[in-house]
């Protein structure tokens, strides 16, 4: 068990695959008490049953990031159940790839709402509890594409870097309140989340680049402890981290 970890209560959105599941399950096995978000209900009722099955301590809380009002009421299940929340991980994310000449706009607004909002959302869900604890860590989960930006992932890095810079803000307004908070950019990890694409050759690129490069999904989850891990006067604000044989 992690001293630092052990016994906190922690809120993981986009938790039914990828990245969230990686860190569900690896901060399970540390200790912590979790919460498990996603739109997929059978699939994190089902995580929830391994980890307690495991010796481990997990609810599942089906929410869609992109409605205020079911990230409300993931935060309120947590207080009501818990009294408390630790750590709130905005995992949840969609990267649908494409030219802007496609004029793919309902993807773009899906990005929005998942990636922008959804951050934003779980801010306003857990802050006031956090301010009222004074304590408190918020891990918004940004991407290599919010410090680059390549043809086709215009819309996409614009989300990932608007994450980037609303956890900045947010790391300036929480110092009153002994809040930490952590941005972590990954670069490719093998999760789903290529397969969120929607054109068919971006698809096959991305694909065919994952699958040359990509590492494990606890790679996200060990970066995860790290960050949390660290003693409440260390603030690990920003974690970017790539495969070896990325370039990009």
């Amino acid at each position: 068990m992690s001293k630092n970890i052990d016994g906190k209560i922690i809120v993981i959105t986009g938790a039914s695959s990828g990245l969230g599941e990686a860190a569900a399950r690896h901060l399970a096995s540390l200790g912590a008490t979790l919460l498990l978000a996603a739109r997929r209900s059978d699939r994190i009722r089902i995580l929830a049953q391994e980890l307690i099955a495991g010796g481990g301590h997990a609810l599942a809380v089906p929410t869609d990031v992109a409605k205020f009002a079911e990230v409300e009421r993931l935060a309120a299940t947590a207080l009501e159940t818990y009294g408390r929340i630790d750590v709130l991980i905005n995992n949840a994310g969609l990267m649908p790839l494409s030219p802007l000449d496609r004029l793919k706009t309902d993807d773009w607004d899906r990005m929005i709402d998942v990636n922008i909002k959804g951050v934003l959302y779980g801010i306003a869900a857990v802050l006031p509890t956090m301010q009222k604890q004074k304590s408190g860590h918020i891990i918004n989960v940004s991407s290599v594409a919010g410090h680059k930006v390549r043809p086709g992932s215009t819309v996409y890095s614009a989300t990932k870097t608007a994450v980037r810079v609303i956890s900045e803000g947010l790391r300036q307004e929480v110092k009153p309140y002994n809040i930490r908070t952590t941005i972590i950019s990954p670069g490719a990890v093998d999760t789903e989340l290529a397969q969120s694409v929607t054109e068919t050759d971006v698809a096959d690129n991305i694909k065919k680049f994952y699958a040359e490069v990509a590492v494990p999904a606890d790679s996200f989850a060990r970066v995860v402890e790290f960050a949390i891990s660290q003693p409440a006067d260390i603030d690990i604000n920003e974690i970017l981290y790539r495969p070896t044989r990325q370039e990009y």
